[in-house]
């Protein structure tokens, strides 16, 4: 008779650890494999050189036990259990007949027997050993076991219906989205496989739908325009000095825009003009800039920036106007503007580092940073400069110009002469200003207008040049 118990425990601590082993494979495959592999592997079985029927309809299956992951693994967590429970209580019986209970309490060697045979049981030969194989293979492992995990999951979903939340595949929130990026970062943060760029890298592409295109546009006062009836030569000059191959064509004010002028539409119309030898036709240098212009594109600025992005490659599209809710125009946005949100600054070859430190040239001259505060730009030449519209050097340099600085222009400021020399980054802005003291001024002659009046002219006449 105990022969026959024995055997029946061995078999039901076998049946047991069986199990609970194929389990605990099951659900490590089912958390690592991905729709995509089993997609991959559906297309292989079925169009492959030679189909195997047999293997498709395993992965069909498969991929029915994807669908609802997070039911599924408590239904094989819940029979695991109980299977483990089984397999160590008869595991326990088995050792403790098979040791002498002479001169020991009965409670102790069994609550020692069961300890030992628990550790073994769960952890090498439940725990350790199938996760592993399931999270090394995970389609494989699936394929595999589909039959009895199908099974085990159609037996108990009744189990974990209400005490498991169902699939929803309603588009998470944006609050979902940021809680994602996060569970992502930290679990990546745990892995000394990635570097903390690659982690980053990985946290712009889930937070990259909460952006919207608002945030990440070049502002209105930023952008560098041309008006419809610049002519060609001067809108070619604008381009080289400003160092961008795209710049909007406006009518009477920003919001009336004509169109994009391109530079390689500019050169080609001013280098390789169309109609060259009919005498009407008009010089190509003098030719407006609505003339090349090509149609501009419009998009909303409350618009999530993953869907720019992929609507601007399926367009060809590399920049585009934003417009408010007003139907004014916010900013501009170009592609590179998107994917730096990806994988950030990008610089090209004519990019300059900006100087952080105050040069002295000789003969008067100081290369300063266009972030230099304006107290501080005074100081350099015992100056008072106090204005409450800008703090540093560059918005002083652009509120006299009345417009964006580029490379070379220049503006007279309290008694000081500054000149835009270097652009840095990619869109172009300011980073270095040329700065030397003028002569002192005179009193201003109203019959004749002084230097006052003469200097205000040629600020003009230079904004004029720059704007042209």
């Amino acid at each position: 008779m105990t022969g026959v118990i024995d055997l029946l425990l061995t078999l039901v601590m076998l049946v047991g650890l069986s199990l609970a082993g194929m389990l605990s494979a099951g659900e490590a495959a089912l958390l690592r494999v991905t729709r995509a592999s089993l997609t991959e592997a559906l297309a292989e079985a079925e169009l492959g050189q030679s189909p195997e029927p047999e293997r498709a309809a395993r992965i069909r299956r498969a991929q029915a036990l994807v669908v609802d992951p997070t039911a599924i693994v408590a239904s094989f967590a819940l029979v695991r259990v109980m299977s483990e429970v089984v397999a160590i209580a008869a595991g326990t019986l088995l050792v403790q007949q098979a040791m002498p209970g002479e001169g020991v309490p009965d409670e102790l060697p069994v609550m020692l027997i069961a300890l030992v045979v628990g550790v073994v049981i769960g952890v090498i030969f439940v725990r350790v050993s199938p996760r592993a194989l399931g999270f090394r293979k995970p389609v494989a492992v699936l394929l595999a076991l589909v039959g009895p995990l199908t099974g085990v999951s159609r037996a108990v979903a009744w189990l974990t219906r209400f005490s498991v939340p169902r699939y929803d595949p309603s588009p998470p929130t944006e609050a979902e989205l940021r809680d994602i990026a996060d569970r992502v970062g930290e679990s990546l943060s745990e892995s000394s496989a990635f570097e903390e760029s690659d982690r980053e890298l990985i946290r712009s592409v889930i937070e990259l739908g909460g952006t919207i295109t608002r945030e990440v546009m070049v502002p209105r006062t930023d952008m560098v325009t041309v008006t419809a009836g610049t002519s060609l030569d001067r809108v070619l000059r604008l381009l080289l000095r400003s160092g961008f191959s795209r710049v909007p064509v406006i009518g009477e004010s920003v919001d009336d825009v004509v169109g994009v002028a391109y530079l390689k539409d500019v050169v080609a119309a001013v280098h390789w003009p169309v109609g060259d030898g009919d005498p009407g036709a008009r010089e190509p240098s003098r030719r407006p800039a609505s003339d090349v212009a090509r149609d501009a594109v419009f998009v909303p600025e409350s618009k999530p920036i993953d869907d720019l992005l992929r609507e601007m490659q399926a367009s060809a599209s590399h920049i585009a106007l934003v417009v408010d809710e007003y139907g004014g125009v916010a900013g501009l946005v170009t592609i590179e503007d998107l994917l730096e949100e990806v994988v950030g600054e990008l610089t090209d070859e004519h990019d300059t580092v900006p100087v952080q430190e105050v040069e002295d040239l000789g003969d008067g001259v100081l290369r300063v940073p266009a972030r230099l505060p304006v107290d501080e730009l005074g100081d350099l030449f015992d100056l008072r400069l106090d204005d409450d519209d800008v703090d540093t050097a560059g918005g002083l340099l652009a509120k006299a110009l009345g417009k964006v600085p580029l490379a070379g222009s220049s503006a007279e400021v309290g008694g000081m002469h500054l000149e835009a020399e270097r652009v840095e980054g990619r869109r172009k802005q300011i980073s270095t200003i040329l700065v030397h003291r003028t002569e002192p001024a005179t009193e201003p002659d109203d019959s004749n207008g002084g230097p006052e009046q003469h200097d205000h002219r040629d600020q003009k006449r230079d904004q004029k040049e720059v704007t042209s």
